[in-house]
């Protein structure tokens, strides 16, 4: 698949199947994380592969109520938790090199980017999941305090593929030479 062609056709899946994907497809969507570009190569995450049901559901029940992503963690074969290694990412020699601070929410959102487009390149289905109780994950995963669960990450074949939202206009957000020009 193009690239372009997989930004533009990739979609969050929240229908999932519970059928069993392979570890070499997981291992290729590892290889996508491994392979993203970081804040001087910083590399700030780590992941953790979930694939034990009673751990899912656990997980699942850090997500408030109105969370569409429910269906998908129970169904998906494996949920990929992305951590953050705080102070790692935008520091220099202990001190944030810019306004921002930690750079390691843009890391790993960028890692998680693409392993979204690597599951879809394999004809999986992923969502992003944002909304939960992250102490509360973090605490049912032994994560230490240097560490912040980011994202979560269920996959699994598609049930269905939803339809694209609409999309902006290039003019509606792009901007030459000055801001609103």
């Amino acid at each position: 698949m193009e690239l372009l062609e997989a930004i533009k056709t990739r979609r969050t899946v929240r229908n999932l199947k519970s059928d069993p994907i392979s570890d070499k497809q997981i291992e290729t969507i590892l290889e996508a994380i491994r392979w993203t570009p970081s804040w001087t190569n910083a590399q700030p995450w780590e992941v953790i592969v979930v694939k034990n049901q009673a751990i899912k559901e656990r997980l699942n029940e850090t997500l408030p109520r109105g969370n569409p992503a429910h269906k998908a963690m129970l169904k998906a074969p494996v949920v990929l938790v992305l951590c953050g290694i705080k102070g790692k990412s935008g520091y220099y020699r202990g001190e944030a090199s810019t306004d921002k601070g930690d750079w390691y929410m843009f890391d790993v959102g960028a890692a998680t980017y693409g392993a979204s487009l690597a599951a879809h390149d394999l004809g999986l289905g992923s969502v992003i999941v944002g909304l939960f109780d992250a102490p509360k994950a973090e605490e049912i995963l032994g994560v230490p305090e240097d560490r912040a669960v980011v994202v979560m990450l269920p996959i699994g074949v598609p049930e269905k593929i939803p339809s694209a939202p609409k999309r902006k206009e290039l003019y509606e957000f792009v901007f030459e030479t000055t801001y609103g020009k």
